[in-house]
């Protein structure tokens, strides 16, 4: 007699889960795109410390 559909969710209340679940999908998003590039970051190889102009130093007797 009082609510006619008491299964139906008023439009309020499906407007707030539609953004929580927006927010929820951004947020997992955003953490994976993170994580992605830092482990391409990480993939790189390590590149050899090996200077591209090396000078001869002149010994202490000359």
């Amino acid at each position: 007699m009082g609510i006619d559909s008491s299964k139906e969710l008023n439009p309020t209340m499906r407007r707030i889960i539609a953004a929580a679940a927006t927010a929820l999908v951004a947020a997992a998003l955003a953490v994976g795109a993170a994580v992605g590039i830092v482990a391409l970051l990480d993939a790189t190889p390590e590149q050899p410390n090996t200077p591209l102009i090396s000078y001869e130093t002149a010994s202490a007797g000359s």
